[in-house]
């Protein structure tokens, strides 16, 4: 797999001697694999003390590997029987969000997510993964008919941001979000959502209101790009490296937090070094829930979703607590 950030250069550097080795062996008729278990050996050590402690920057950087496996890869291997559906019934088809019916486990599902592209073209063509409201409104007309017909929602997070040009403006980008977190609030089926690569701002939670929000190990989830939170907090756009430790945007970090309720582990290295193995730690975990959900009325999947974000957050009322040390005080000063 080819390499695409500085602190993988040294197991580049290994994997180049390695295929020397090999080459020559080859080519020479010499036994060399002695030598090449040795540099495999180091090359796997060198991997897990690498992967082992990534910053947040580079976990970002991961997420965004250009070969890192979109919606549209989990789906295929996945689920069966996909079949796209299009259109907001109002404007016209974002083809950066997917959408479509399929069968999950012989339980028939619908499955939702933001789709990003491999080529300039693709990319072009479905704006980088940004959606514009019609993708929303597509996304929210699909989770209505998966209410009607009783359906559990899969979705899968992966976009920078809800695009954010004058278009999109136009035709109602706020109002297109806000309408999806108070309707999917209120479905009566299952929803779970699973951050695949970055989960960028309202436009991550435009199709993330659901009972369980799950994150890949290298994925993130975040209210502002750490380019964005740089250029405002530290009117420079380089320092996204320090924004993203203080954000505190991982995995790890947001499962402390209970932004997040699980993560799903990947291969060493990121999903793009197996995307197999990704789907085959997230068909699990979905199983695990579906089958959980099918023993919930349809208001007990209501409830545990509404408290799940009200339980959000922590907050201390230093108000009341700078009164009570005042009333201490005078109390000392009466005795």
């Amino acid at each position: 797999m080819e390499t695409s950030f500085d602190f993988e250069k040294p197991i580049a550097e290994i994997n180049n001697r390695i295929n020397d080795l090999k080459e020559s062996s080859r080519v020479g008729n010499i036994d060399l694999l002695a030598q090449i278990e040795d540099l495999e050996k180091t090359r796997d050590e060198l991997k897990q003390k690498i992967y082992g402690s990534l910053t947040a920057w580079q976990r970002i950087q991961i997420a965004r590997h250009p070969k890192r496996p979109y919606s549209a890869d989990y789906v295929k291997l996945i689920f069966k029987d996909f079949i796209e559906l299009h259109g907001d019934r109002i404007f016209g088809d974002d083809q950066a969000i997917l959408c479509g019916i399929a069968v999950f486990n012989d339980n028939p599902v619908v499955v939702i997510g933001h789709q990003k592209g491999r080529t300039l073209q693709e990319n072009m063509d479905r704006n980088f993964g940004m959606a514009h409201p019609e993708g929303y409104r597509k996304a929210m007309r699909i989770m209505n008919l998966a209410g009607k017909f009783n359906r559990p929602i899969i979705t899968f997070i992966d976009t920078s941001g809800a695009y954010p040009g004058i278009a999109a403006e136009e035709r109602g980008q706020a109002e297109a979000i806000a309408r999806n977190l108070r309707d999917m609030s209120n479905l009566k089926v299952p929803i779970i959502s699973i951050v695949i690569g970055e989960g960028g701002s309202g436009g991550a939670l435009g199709i993330g209101v659901s009972n369980k929000v799950l994150c890949l190990e290298n994925a993130y989830y975040s209210v502002i790009s750490p380019e964005g939170c740089a250029a405002i907090l530290f009117r420079d756009g380089a320092k996204a490296p320090e924004a993203a430790q203080a954000m505190k945007i991982t995995a790890k970090d947001l499962l402390n937090l209970k932004v997040i309720d699980g993560i799903i582990k990947e291969p060493l290295g990121g999903a793009h070094y197996d995307p197999v193995a990704t789907a085959a730690n997230i068909k699990a975990v979905l199983n695990d829930y579906l089958c959980k959900y099918k023993t919930m009325s349809r208001k007990e999947i209501v409830d545990e979703r509404y408290l799940k974000f009200r339980k959000m957050g922590i907050y201390e009322d230093v108000a009341e607590e700078k009164m009570s040390v005042k009333k201490r005080g005078k109390n000392l000063q009466k005795n």
